[in-house]
């Protein structure tokens, strides 16, 4: 990743403030990201079961609190010790956050510095980054990447899932990153309303969202899951779950898939970060 300043000022912002980032719009829908935090528990809960101190940062929660909420209920599923800090850059949402504290969650005025002590095993940063510019991607990448939980000891370190959704969660893309950078990729959508794969095109991460175009890793797989889609039509007489798993066991074999069909049946597929990564200028 490039290491590029990541300032990010925002006319919203006072002059020399500590907080680093800009303001988002702060839409919010209770069960939103239900997708995102089933992976997380699912891939991750390891990593937090293991860990000493056990701390995951929703980031930029938005205006209203469900997400962290949520977000600590599903860790709690796969590491009971498990803890939240939803940190936000507008005062005002922490204010209004606040009632909404208990045991295992607490609400912080912050942005891309994360303002907790020690380094987090989690940090979720959902439909924070699209409305940076793409070049400036990198610079928020390596420096929330910095503040994770390092690698050793037989742990793999802190996760990044960094990515966005629709406004009810339905279609969903993110980009998970350890210490050392992007792994994966994340491709997860309710298949009753899928007409086809490359549907998921409109909400790929800030990162890939302009590289969906001739020439580019991610255009080619969104390509050539469209056709296995359409290969797997017979299998729709099943249902959407079998004609997804169909298509999906036909794409592994040209694409480095990470996952097994226990994460396909979720409407997920998961694929490495080198295969997708942007190639052109």
């Amino acid at each position: 990743m490039a290491a590029r300043v990541a300032t990010l000022p925002h006319p919203r912002l006072r002059s020399g403030s500590p907080v680093v980032g800009n303001v988002t719009r702060g839409t919010t829908n209770p069960n939103r990201l239900r997708r995102m935090d089933r992976w997380i528990a699912a891939v991750h809960g390891a990593e937090l079961r293991r860990a000493a101190d056990p701390v995951a940062v929703d980031l930029g929660y938005g205006a209203a609190p469900w997400t962290a909420v949520e977000l600590l209920g599903r860790l709690r599923t796969a590491a009971p010790r498990a803890r939240v800090v939803g940190v936000e850059i507008e005062p005002e949402r922490v204010a209004a956050a606040k009632p909404y504290e208990r045991d295992g969650l607490v609400f912080r005025h912050g942005g891309f510095e994360i303002p907790v002590p020690g380094r987090p095993v989690l940090v979720r940063a959902a439909n924070v980054l699209r409305q940076y510019a793409e070049d400036e991607v990198a610079a928020v990448w390596q420096r929330l990447c910095a503040r994770l939980a390092p690698a050793g000891g037989g742990s793999r370190g802190g996760l990044l899932v960094e990515g966005t959704c629709d406004e009810i969660g339905r279609r969903h893309v993110w980009v998970a990153l350890g210490p050392e950078g992007p792994r994966t990729v994340t491709f997860a959508t309710r298949l009753g309303s899928l007409e086809r794969p490359s549907d998921l095109a409109e909400r790929l991460p800030k990162a890939l969202i302009h590289r969906n175009v001739p020439g580019e890793p991610v255009y080619a797989f969104l390509r050539d899951f469209d056709r296995a889609w359409a290969a797997a039509a017979p299998y729709a007489s099943y249902g959407a779950r079998q004609r997804w798993i169909r298509a999906v066991r036909d794409l592994a074999a040209d694409w480095p898939l990470t996952d097994s069909p226990a994460r396909w049946r979720q409407g997920e597929v998961t694929v490495t970060w080198g295969a997708l990564a942007p190639r052109l200028g």
